[in-house]
């Protein structure tokens, strides 16, 4: 059971692979968040045979909250069955009224403000891993070309603000993430980015928008059920992107990613 492309991602994507067995893995950190699901694109689409891991981020019955997902598991899982890039759609808020609801955006930053969240396998001695440009290069230009092609129109680049969640923003903390030049904000996009960044794996952020956040207009502010409504009504589309971006992302990798590591021992014992 191996596959060198994975998918971190929610409701909505367990249909979109072919042939799936599901695989148990243990790791030093604890189960992840459900069995890895591994299968094929299936045939007729244009990377069709194509193995892919599949892990739902908050578990097939949602029941870990966005602070209590086991990120660590998760990752190390994945790298365990031989993924190597990492392709993440989630659902964001827009701090800004030019990404409305349904717009697609491409991050190029990401900015932490979680608290306690365990974020890095490197517990014993002083190790320091390079995150200045925390996604893919390639990954990220490959996401962005497929959409284009896919008719979306994507927003390339801006900052994703990660907070602790469950809860949504205050106007004045929306208000403030704005005022810094944040587009973003999100729930699980940290730490995420930086677990696979300590793997040598590539990490593709695919954002949908689902809500102006709180500070961005008047009104009753996001809610729960806003957010689910509008990401049912893109999930679709949305899953046919990934599939899209997965068949074209390159077998051999030249971004920088797999020289993260240059220099530095591999945090967990794993090929």
């Amino acid at each position: 059971m191996h596959a060198e492309i994975g998918v971190i991602g929610g409701s909505g994507f367990y249909s979109f692979l072919d042939d799936v067995e599901e695989v148990e893995v243990s790791t030093p950190y604890g189960p992840p968040s459900d069995p890895i699901s591994i299968g094929t694109l299936p045939a007729g689409h244009r990377g069709a045979g194509r193995r892919v891991a599949f892990l739902p981020r908050h578990g097939r019955d949602h029941r870990f909250p966005p602070h209590k997902i086991p990120y660590r598991a998760n990752l190390w899982a994945l790298r365990s069955v031989g993924v190597r890039q990492v392709v993440a759609p989630s659902a964001v808020g827009s701090l800004t009224p030019a990404y409305g609801p349904g717009t697609l955006a491409i991050p190029g930053q990401v900015v932490d403000r979680t608290s306690g969240r365990e974020q890095t396998y490197y517990d014993d001695g002083a190790v320091h891993v390079s995150f200045s440009d925390p996604y893919c290069p390639v990954g990220r230009q490959t996401t962005l070309e497929s959409a284009q092609a896919a008719g979306w129109q994507p927003v390339d680049g801006g900052t994703l603000v990660v907070i602790e969640g469950p809860r949504f923003s205050t106007r004045a903390e929306s208000r403030w993430f704005a005022a810094q030049g944040w587009t973003l904000v999100g729930m699980t996009g940290h730490p995420e980015a930086v677990l696979a960044r300590e793997l040598a794996l590539c990490y593709i952020p695919a954002c949908l928008v689902t809500d102006l956040d709180a500070g961005v207009e008047e009104g009753s502010g996001v809610t729960h059920e806003e957010v689910l409504r509008v990401f049912s009504e893109n999930v679709d589309r949305l899953r046919d992107l990934v599939g899209e971006v997965v068949a074209a992302l390159p077998s051999e990798r030249s971004c920088p990613c797999p020289h993260t590591l240059d220099g530095l021992k591999l945090p967990i014992d794993l090929p």
